[in-house]
């Protein structure tokens, strides 16, 4: 499961448009997952992301943003409410 809203806080509010790239730092052997950003924010998380490692306070490596993809399963289920909109482009 993600968050249903980008990862970006500004003035103390956070974004209010869905989650469109999930991001992520990738080195020789593994991948993590740092949050999720809308399209609008990919520059702003990807320069404080570059600024984090710059500073040691998160992992180095190259960052990442992958488009979230809607997955539909029959083993999970959920009512109107569990429901995002998701706007592919």
């Amino acid at each position: 499961m993600l968050p249903d809203r980008c990862s970006v806080m500004k003035e103390g509010k956070q974004c209010v448009n869905p989650p469109e790239f999930i991001v992520s730092i990738v080195d020789d052997k593994d991948e993590y997952m740092v949050g999720v950003t809308c399209g609008r924010h990919k520059q702003i998380v990807s320069g404080k992301v570059g600024f984090l490692q710059n500073e040691g306070k998160i992992h180095a490596g190259k960052i990442n943003f992958s488009l979230v993809k809607t997955v539909g399963t029959a083993c999970a289920h959920g009512d109107a409410d569990d429901f995002i909109q998701i706007d592919l482009k």
